[in-house]
């Protein structure tokens, strides 16, 4: 166990990016829903605006947990050919299991934005926050998602992450910041003490929260 739950993880995150603290290009975007709450702490140190990309994995049949690819929003779909390939997974399974998965993001994204505009990327600093890389495919498919905004720069931060992992995601952004990558890693819940499942009340709460608390203080109040 290196932390105690999502909240303290993400004060620790926090400290590794106080370079990025009191900038007005930056945005802080969590994949939900257990990024979230790590996130959420990231934005409140950074004095920085919070919003969602929301992020699907593919999982392969009857092992879900292990990912053959991931959606994001925007239309963005990864594959990682080599499990495809290893488990022999037809492109009409993959199909149907990506619009199973997208008919979720769906759900997710009204629930969570509602009718609010998407953040503009273009030309800033993009932090995306996660509690944790295992395969990378979600944290994959958001950077793609991302970089077809345009962003000056793509900052991926995690509290805890395999190595290899962020060895193949190094290649795909500016910046890779992590505070632990342990080894063997297994999964990601193993490195919290606390690490129950995020709701999507919490969600919107955390949203809303960062919301409030952002104009606040951008206000001077």
């Amino acid at each position: 166990m290196l932390f105690q739950d999502r909240r303290l993880a993400g004060e620790f995150l926090a400290g590794e990016l106080a370079a990025y603290a009191n900038r007005p290009d930056v945005v802080v975007l969590g994949l939900p829903r257990g990024g979230v709450p790590v996130a959420f702490e990231v934005c409140q140190a950074l004095n920085a605006p919070l919003d969602v990309l929301v992020v699907r994995k593919l999982g392969v049949p009857e092992q879900e947990e292990l990912a053959m690819g991931a959606i994001a929003s925007g239309g963005v779909q990864i594959l990682n050919e080599y499990i495809v390939n290893e488990v022999k997974i037809s492109d009409e399974v993959i199909a149907r299991i990506a619009v199973q998965e997208q008919r979720e993001l769906e759900r997710r994204e009204r629930l969570y934005r509602g009718d609010k505009p998407d953040v503009n990327l273009w030309g800033r600093t993009v932090i995306l926050v996660d509690d944790g890389l295992a395969t990378g495919a979600t944290m994959w498919a958001a950077i793609v998602a991302v970089r077809k905004q345009q962003p000056a720069k793509i900052v991926v931060a995690v509290p805890v992450a395999a190595l290899e992992t962020c060895q193949v995601l190094e290649a795909e952004v500016d910046e890779m910041v992590y505070i632990a990558t342990p080894s063997p890693f297994y999964s990601v819940s193993l490195w919290y003490d606390n690490f129950p499942q995020t709701t999507d009340e919490e969600v919107r709460n955390l949203l809303t929260k960062a919301t409030n608390n952002y104009q606040l203080l951008s206000s001077g109040k």
